[in-house]
């Protein structure tokens, strides 16, 4: 019998479409589901999940798909289903009630509420049956459907006093809390957690969270630690060595379950991904490392050839399962390899490689990876030399690959997300930057291209989603910041004015909707969106900077790069509104951190005056982009440019003015003396 289709066939999200044929009656979030809710007199069960979670699949096989689970839910609750990289504000308030009434969260997130959408019980994955000591689906809407009937006061009374909690505002900070010690602080707190043998921070699971490798970088050069350098050479290298990175496809998944980086949970995220490269690209501008640039081109690599749509925007996740199995498409036996590569040629990669005859992984399968291996190391020991064992290596690389792309490929989740997109093209355009690639900056353009035509309102109201031809969902914080940090790193990389231009009205419409102007700091939601049980700000700088942390060292960068204070001085009371959240643990803010080190350090100003396609102002630019320079607002005026009338170039020789602390240097003509200057100052 033909399986019929519920509401969410009419969705764009991949994840909703994924239950659109569940027997379950499932609506997505809407006035339509509570207005249903309340008429009926029902409790609202609310599901979230994303495409790409396995535990999500996991639950719908077992709960969803399954007829007595979704009678048991359509005779007494309504169902609502959310996608949370869609609805990230529904999500956000009702993942913060599930860590405050359990002390945990995760996806799929499970909520039960009433129909004024106020909460009253949240979990997270439910087998059909109790197993593994978790309360089975059946069970728990029984007792939640009896304690609706019989209980109702105490139910109500519950979810008032939920909302309640969440409402409450937050201790104000003190003035003057933001600055070095804070730095500080959040330095040892991430050496004291920080996994000296095999890198990264904490135990498994382990989350690559590279916003704490590129505050690292900053803390180093500001405070010449190099224990912090070291610890993110360590991270880097190990991250890159073992099974959470995809040697064969190249990019990253999104965490390891295991401390050494071994065994990941394969899900690929756009943001890790994004993150990540632009972490590789800042160790190699401190270290000089070729390996470092090469893992970064490696990762864009990836990108352009399995996430990036044909119109320039940039898709959101590959999933960890494939043919119901996770990580099938990813893992191999030794004996594939070596029937693909032959006994020779094939015992090499599998040895270098470590795919041996019991696994490493599930049923015999090995997760490829260079653990413990160093590639000089290993050519002495087959008595190859290093260039022609690389060679081999490369050539078994490819034919693997061509070999697992005939494999059934994991679903991929193809909506592009704005503030997704940011990430990565700031991440590309700061590849153009550090790797003098003028093809990076084509795709940093391109994406950004892709949101102003797609994703942009014609009154300039940005948007958040688009897929198949459909743009939706107001733009949240996140959206607005990472893309205003974009626009700078694109503009930095192209001297395009059009893009500072843009980021100067994103920040304005920034302000203007999301910006709390009593306590400082921008609501995760605008004013013009739909109001929930609460408006939050979020800080917390997860696997996802937080919107405010990116806002707060971007708004910082264009008031320099524009000479506008007002920017800054958002900037600033935005800093010091968090101060007091943020320094209970300061390691999980590490976003803010950079900000932070901006705000303390000695910035410094350096303006370009010359023509963009002359020889002399492309080598003065490389110097520039060649170097570490965080704490730094680079402006490039043409010198057929109406806006310039102070710094003009001198003998017609592109010409460097570098203002730091509040003293300008005499002008610099001479790329070689501008590189000195800046090796010195900053390095």
């Amino acid at each position: 019998m033909d399986k019929k289709p519920n509401r969410l066939i009419k969705e764009k999200s991949p994840y909703l479409l994924q239950h659109a044929y569940n027997p379950v009656d499932w609506h997505p979030w809407c006035d339509e589901a509570f207005e249903k809710a309340k008429r009926e007199d029902k409790p609202v069960f609310f599901s979230s999940g994303y495409s790409c979670c396995h535990w999500c699949h996991v639950m719908e096989r077992e709960c969803f798909e399954d007829q007595e689970v979704a009678d048991l839910l359509n005779q007494h609750f309504i169902a609502i289903k959310v996608d949370r990289e869609e609805r990230p504000d529904v999500d956000g308030i009702y993942m913060s009630v599930c860590q405050a009434l359990t002390g945990q969260g995760g996806w799929p997130l499970t909520i039960i509420m009433a129909p004024n959408k106020k909460p009253f019980f949240a979990g997270t994955y439910f087998p059909k049956h109790r197993k593994m000591g978790r309360m089975g689906l059946l069970e728990l809407l029984t007792t939640l459907h009896q304690h609706w009937e019989n209980n109702r006061s105490e139910i109500i009374k519950a979810g008032n006093e939920i909302v309640s909690i969440l409402q409450r505002p937050k201790p104000a900070s003190e003035e003057g809390q933001v600055g070095e010690e804070l730095l500080k602080q959040a330095y040892l707190e991430l050496e004291n957690s920080y996994d000296s043998q095999c890198g990264g921070f904490g135990s498994a699971p382990k989350f690559p969270t590279p916003h704490k490798i590129t505050f690292l970088l900053r803390y180093w050069q500001h405070f010449k630690e190099p224990k912090a350098l070291a610890m993110v050479e360590k991270t880097l290298m190990s991250m890159w060595q073992g099974g959470i990175y995809d040697h064969l496809g190249y990019g990253f998944a999104r965490y390891s379950t295991d401390q050494k980086w071994l065994v990941p949970h394969f899900e690929k995220m756009l943001y890790d991904n994004a993150l990540l490269c632009t972490s590789y690209l800042e160790a190699y501008q401190c270290t000089g490392n070729g390996e470092f640039a090469r893992i970064a081109e490696e990762i864009l690599t990836y990108v352009m050839r399995d996430m990036m749509d044909k119109s320039g925007g940039f898709y959101s996740a590959e999933d960890a399962d494939s043919e119901g199995v996770e990580g099938k498409f990813y893992v191999f036996t030794r004996k594939e390899v070596l029937e693909i590569l032959g006994e020779e040629e094939g015992t090499l990669f599998a040895d270098f490689y470590q795919i041996s005859s019991q696994g490493n992984f599930e049923h015999g399968t090995s997760i490829p990876n260079r653990i413990g291996r160093d590639l000089e190391e290993y050519a002495r020991k087959v008595k190859w030399t290093v260039e022609s064992l690389s060679a081999l290596l490369e050539q078994g690389r490819e034919k693997l690959y061509h070999v697992r792309e005939k494999r059934i490929h994991p679903h991929k989740d193809d909506k592009i997300l704005t503030a997704w997109n940011g990430l990565m093209i700031a991440a590309f355009a700061k590849a153009a930057k550090v790797l003098k690639q003028s093809k990076y900056a084509n795709v940093a353009e391109q994406g950004a291209a892709f949101i102003y035509e797609k994703l942009m309102k014609a009154d300039g109201r940005l948007l958040a989603r688009y897929r198949e031809g459909e743009a939706a969902h107001q733009a949240y914080i996140d959206d607005y910041a990472f893309l205003l940090m974009a626009l700078i790193e694109v503009y930095e990389a192209t001297c395009n004015n059009q893009y500072l231009h843009r980021a100067v009205t994103l920040a304005k419409d920034m302000e203007a909707l999301f910006g709390d102007n009593t306590e400082g700091g921008f609501y995760f939601y605008g004013n013009d969106g739909e109001e929930l049980i609460v408006r939050p700000k979020e800080i917390y700088d997860g696997a996802i900077p937080s919107g405010n942390s990116v806002a707060a060292l971007a708004l910082q960068k264009l008031g320099d790069i524009t000479d506008d204070r007002g920017f800054s001085d958002i900037a600033e009371r935005l800093l010091s509104s968090f101060a007091g959240e943020v320094s209970r643990y300061a390691a999980g803010y590490t976003y803010f951190m950079m900000a932070v080190d901006y705000y303390v350090a000695d910035n410094t100003k350096i303006i370009i005056a010359g023509d963009k396609e002359a020889a002399d102002t492309k080598a003065m630019l490389d110097v520039i982009n060649s170097c570490f320079l965080p704490s730094s607002a680079i402006r490039f005026y043409d010198r057929h440019s109406q806006e310039n009338v102070e710094y003009k170039e001198i003998d017609h020789k592109a010409t460097a003015y570098i203002c730091r602390n509040f003293a300008c240097q005499p002008p610099i003509t001479d790329a070689e003396k501008l590189c000195n200057l800046l090796g010195k100052e900053f390095n």
